[in-house]
């Protein structure tokens, strides 16, 4: 087999960068722009922005299970239509082009409807492709199971596509193409002296994905980890260079903070008086796993009169399926009436994240420092390797994430930023 002269570079461009014909066009023009450069181009697409949300509306007025097969089914025409025309404005700019759904592909998933996990992926559709001189253009955010139904994977799950799909063709990059131009060391809509990073490792990029930056999906970030792609987050809207999510390299640890998060979408359960007793623990988070509720933050404190308080954080959207499921499963330890559970969704969880605190000491100081003196009331603490997490009023939100990105110096260049804790 010949070495291709160029490189495999997938693009993916999310709902925005396809959100009309006239957007559509622009997609094509750079997709051929790259492929006269010598590359092979396989690019992936979401649906038009709103369309997801519009199909699911429609599922919705007959069926209120978003996991069930035939929804799968319905929201996974956003896509189709996506590649079909994404293909077609190629091919009227002057390019060749194939379209490929999820099972032409073939994007082999587990059969969990909504929330499907990738299993494998035929690459070889895409391999005859570029030997065509086309350009693949791939549905994002769907695959199908052994049995041939037709599968999606969860919101944001064309992040998820582009990386697996660039891990199946072994791509020199994966470039996502988003409305923003790079991650950024917050919220720069809440932060106007938020700065781009230039570089940021798979590690930082999975904490912050997590807390609540939404630029690349959670498992997009894991799969470009476990498989080293390269990715680039860029702006479809410019040339500039983006946000390079990569390995993680030494000088990373000289910056001790990367970056600041934010994640308002939380609640926080409070049970009382539990006996302190070998498996309490087991016994109240046992039925929220097997309800899909995802818990986060978990705190324990033992009472002087030998109780034990359990207090946890989960998503706010399961805050009342979180005290219902409790109540029904154990009623004998929450109350009959949940009267030992308190639940409050006006929290926010704030976390400052960098590979740099693995060798650094004193951050956990500093960001309680910056806290305490703006009179931010810290109620639960969550830590790790390279995170600190905590909880306060939602009220708060805005305030503390300023506080600590001016507090650790984020609005400067990396260079500048020594001596801030």
């Amino acid at each position: 087999m010949l070495r291709r002269v160029g490189m495999l570079i997938v693009q993916k461009y999310g709902g925005t960068s396809v959100g009309s014909i006239e957007r559509m066009k622009a997609v094509a023009q750079r997709c051929l722009a790259t492929q006269r450069q010598g590359h092979d181009v396989a690019v992936v697409v979401s649906a038009m922005s709103g369309e997801t949300n519009r199909l699911l509306a429609l599922a919705a007025q007959l069926h209120d299970d978003t996991s069930d097969r035939e929804v799968d089914v319905i929201v996974a025409t956003g896509e189709q239509v996506s590649v079909g025309l994404v293909a077609l404005a190629i091919r009227a700019a002057g390019g060749k082009a194939r379209s490929f759904l999820g099972d032409q592909v073939k994007i082999v998933t587990d059969s969990a409807h909504s929330r499907a996990r990738i299993v494998s992926i035929d690459a070889a559709p895409l391999r005859a492709a570029f030997a065509a001189g086309e350009i693949a253009v791939i549905a994002g955010f769907q695959g199908v199971d052994d049995k041939g139904n037709i599968t999606t994977l969860g919101r944001g799950g064309s992040d998820t596509t582009g990386v697996a799909i660039a891990a199946a063709l072994d791509a020199d990059v994966c470039e996502i193409y988003t409305d923003v131009d790079g991650v950024y060391t917050t919220d720069p809509n809440m932060v106007p002296t938020a700065r781009k990073i230039d570089k940021i490792s798979y590690e930082e990029m999975l904490e912050l994905a997590s807390l609540g930056a939404k630029v690349l999906q959670i498992r997009s970030v894991e799969f470009g980890m476990k498989y080293g792609v390269k990715i680039h987050v860029r702006s479809s809207f410019s040339d500039a260079p983006g946000t390079w999510v990569v390995p993680e390299e030494q000088s990373m640890e000289a910056v001790v903070v990367s970056g600041v998060t934010v994640a308002k979408d939380e609640a926080k359960i409070v049970v009382d008086d539990l006996p302190d007793t070998p498996g309490v623990a087991w016994r109240v988070f046992a039925p929220l796993a097997d309800a899909n509720i995802v818990v986060d933050m978990i705190v324990q404190n033992q009472a002087w009169d030998g109780t034990t308080d359990l207090t946890f954080t989960v998503p706010a959207i399961d805050k009342k399926r979180t005290l219902d499921t409790l109540r029904q499963a154990i009623p004998d330890i929450v109350g009959a009436n949940g009267e030992r559970m308190t639940a409050d969704d006006e929290i926010c969880k704030v976390s400052v994240v960098g590979v740099g605190m693995r060798s650094h000491a004193g951050v956990a100081k500093r960001m309680f420092q910056l806290l305490a003196e703006d009179n931010i009331n810290i109620q639960l603490i969550a830590t790790s390797e390279i995170k600190i997490s905590v909880v306060v009023a939602k009220k708060y939100a805005e305030l503390a994430v300023r506080v600590l990105h001016e507090g650790f110096g984020l609005s400067k260049p990396p260079g500048e930023r020594a001596g801030l804790i």
